[in-house]
């Protein structure tokens, strides 16, 4: 975005958390960044990650979660994701730092003489680099929101703690807001709520010199009075800089939650920004459709990694959104692919699906089951929509079961196969390092006039976000064609294949890209829209028939 040499200095939210993990800071983040753009504000959001790696793209998805792919290729932390869906903007690398990237810039630039000899330290050198990230995100925009990853307490996030300390004087206490999110656990046995974790977080934070200026408190039970003046008094907050997260339905209800509060109004007050009136109407109904959907569905998401959610994030918010569009509750069922060892136990475990979507995902475990899994798809006319690794693998099963090509396989899984129908990109060949060298970020593809995915887009060509290193091998794509595949999408030189149909089914997608990436709760993708859509009808179709061949009782026979 273009700078406005005309536009007031930027404003910084930082965000921290402490006592424990996992308490929802990219949540509470982005619904506060929410609340902001709703004020016709221009937000940007940061995610500083005090972990090593350089970026998550090589860690476990069991341990991390999925790995979010920006426009430009950049693989991120999973709370871009949430940043992304919350305030519909597209973000990039530099809207992801951590400790690796930090230290390996600060490296490079010593190996290059760029410290005229000076000893390179934490402070200043670490703690400047990080600042110098903040501050790169800010141009043309009103607010910068910084999420600090990590709990206050580890060794790990302590540079970047020091750095946002520092920040505040080098900008001004007026232009930056400490935002700290900690726990107020019930306690069963005593049947009450305790502020002691939080007034030692608070502790921990004012000793590395932070003060914060609202705290967020996540607790299971409503907060009375006493309890938050309790919190601010000992935390040396206002009263009502105590702001509460209760457990909710759905993350999309938060930013409600915090309005009722004041939580935006706080901030605004406090870094004098001004905006429009507040309309939370277009948000409020959508909540109501995911709180009170006028029906319900079931997926069943059959993938590698389904024992944690995590690793298919964007995929679960993908298919909310799907049934958003379409005012139908989605239920998941998330089947591990390694349980589908045959027909009659892939039929057995997908029995009362009205779609089955299999995701993303490397490495060989679990491809024989999804090979199951979307046979019985195809043979029994159920919804099927299939993502990256998904498309993959329903080639390789449209290959053994209809174009009769037994040995088939993807040269990633079985090298030695009578018939690589999935191979390894030609750029990828003796590619050695793991880190950033997929087919990573946007690129464009062009739909087959006529066919389900032009469609379902309404429009001749489209942009979407990859994350793989196999592609379709080419020269199989005319067998697959004569025996009733329709390759959908093509990259616009028509050397790769990026969508799959088969017309000869009521719904059966497949996309080698990642089309959840791109779905926001406000614009649903128009792929997991048209996907649940044709789950629903599906649903429908079965409710009419089971009711139809229902028996009579006797009084209405006779």
């Amino acid at each position: 975005m273009t700078p406005n040499p005309t536009q007031q200095a930027p404003k910084y939210i930082f965000v921290t958390g402490g006592v424990v993990s996992s308490l929802g800071k990219g949540i509470a983040a982005a619904s506060l960044a929410r609340l902001l753009v709703e004020r016709g504000l221009t937000v940007t959001m940061m995610k500083l990650d005090p972990y090593l790696n350089v970026d998550p793209g090589t860690m476990s998805p069991f341990q991390h979660g999925e790995v979010f792919v920006t426009d430009d290729g950049a693989e991120t932390d999973l709370d871009l994701g949430h940043y992304e869906r919350f305030i519909d903007r597209p973000l990039t690398q530099a809207n992801n730092i951590t400790t690796g990237r930090i230290y390996s810039n600060v490296i490079t630039k010593e190996r290059r003489g760029e410290y005229l000899g000076s000893t390179v330290q934490v402070i200043p050198h670490i703690t400047d680099e990080i600042k110098s990230a903040v501050r790169r995100v800010a141009p043309g925009n009103d607010v910068v929101v910084v999420e600090v990853g990590g709990t206050v307490g580890d060794i790990e996030s302590l540079p970047f703690l020091e750095a946002i300390r520092q920040f505040r004087h080098d900008v001004g206490r007026e232009n930056t807001v400490f935002i700290h999110l900690t726990l107020v656990p019930w306690i069963a046995a005593a049947g009450e709520v305790k502020t002691k974790p939080t007034q030692h977080s608070v502790r921990d934070l004012m000793e590395i010199g932070i003060q914060p200026d609202i705290l967020i408190c996540r607790t299971e039970r409503p907060l009375a009075e006493d309890v938050k003046r309790k919190i601010a008094l000992f935390c040396n907050v206002e009263f009502g800089a105590v702001i509460e997260s209760p457990d909710v339905s759905t993350i999309y209800q938060i930013p409600l939650v915090f309005h009722e509060q004041g939580f935006d109004e706080l901030v605004c007050r406090r870094l004098g920004l001004e905006g429009r009136a507040l309309d939370l109407s277009a948000w409020q109904e959508m909540v109501r459709r995911v709180t009170h959907p006028a029906r319900k569905i079931r997926i069943a998401v059959v993938g590698k990694y389904t024992d944690y959610a995590d690793s298919y994030k964007s995929v679960q918010e993908a298919l909310i959104h799907g049934g958003i569009a379409n005012e139908v509750g989605v239920e998941i069922a998330w089947t591990s692919s390694d349980l589908f060892t045959d027909a009659a136990t892939s039929r057995a475990l997908l029995a009362g699906v009205d779609g089955i979507l299999v995701p993303g995902g490397f490495g060989v475990r679990g491809v024989e089951g999804m090979v199951e899994a979307i046979r019985a798809a195809r043979e029994g006319k159920i919804p099927f929509f299939g993502i990256c690794l998904g498309m993959q693998v329903a080639i390789i099963e449209f290959a053994r079961h209809v174009a009769g090509l037994d040995d088939s396989n993807s040269s990633e899984f079985a090298p030695e196969c009578g018939h690589p129908v999935i191979s390894l990109l030609e750029s990828q060949q003796g590619v050695q390092d793991m880190g950033g060298t997929m087919r990573l970020g946007t690129y464009p593809c062009r739909l087959r006039p006529g066919s389900k995915a032009a469609e379902i887009y309404g429009q001749p060509e489209i942009s979407e976000r990859h994350r793989h290193r196999y592609e379709v091998s080419n020269q199989y794509r005319e067998r697959f064609q004569q025996q009733g595949m329709r390759l959908s999408g093509l990259s616009p030189d028509g050397s790769l294949v990026e969508m799959i149909e088969l017309p000869d089914h009521p719904y059966f997608v497949a996309c080698q890209f990642h089309p959840e990436l791109k779905s926001r709760p406000t614009r649903p993708h128009p792929l997991f829209s048209a996907f649940v859509a044709a789950a629903a009808q599906r649903a429908t179709t079965r409710t009419s028939t089971s009711t139809a061949s229902a028996p009579r009782s006797l009084a209405e026979a006779s």
